[in-house]
């Protein structure tokens, strides 16, 4: 239970370090209103920046990752880090798939910003992608999954 803390712990400590370290390093120059417009139009792209597997450090991304929504279609090339508790034949690490069958909702939070969840309806492993955007551009994204630990990336939405 001890462990279980620390982990814990030392997880929401890297988070916040991350979303420092993003805050500084891509300065945004965007506004809530673009914001609001990419996403009720549902055109916007996640560049994600940093990765927060499960278990491990968090780690900087050097090559490009997105989860791009373009109105009716989702493409999402991500990577992936920890435990799979299967796996399908010639299946790779990332989670990489493109869809046009999915589920989206977006509420904005009380303290600004917007919460987004994304369900593929016809991707295997992929349960639900967790996007939280903040004002200025900046976002979370989780990912959650039926057959792998979840995992979470920082970065910054754009427009498509």
């Amino acid at each position: 239970m001890k462990n279980l803390k620390n982990v814990v712990l030392k997880s929401a400590v890297a988070f916040a370090a991350a979303i420092l370290c993003i805050s500084f390093a891509h300065a945004q120059n965007i506004d809530k209103s673009t914001i609001q417009n990419f996403i009720k139009g549902k055109t916007l792209i996640f560049k994600a920046q940093t990765v927060m597997p499960l278990t491990g450090s968090v780690r900087t991304l050097t090559s490009e990752y997105e989860l791009k929504l373009s109105g009716d279609s989702l493409t999402c090339y991500l990577p992936y880090f920890g435990r799979a508790y299967s796996a399908g034949y010639g299946e790779g690490g990332a989670i990489n798939f493109t869809t046009t069958k999915f589920e989206y909702k977006a509420t904005q939070r009380k303290k600004g910003g917007w919460d987004i969840s994304i369900y593929p309806k016809d991707v295997n492993d992929v349960r639900v992608l967790n996007l939280t955007v903040f004002e200025k551009g900046y976002g979370n994204l989780q990912v959650l999954s039926n057959n792998r630990q979840p995992i979470a990336f920082t970065g910054f939405v754009e427009r498509k």
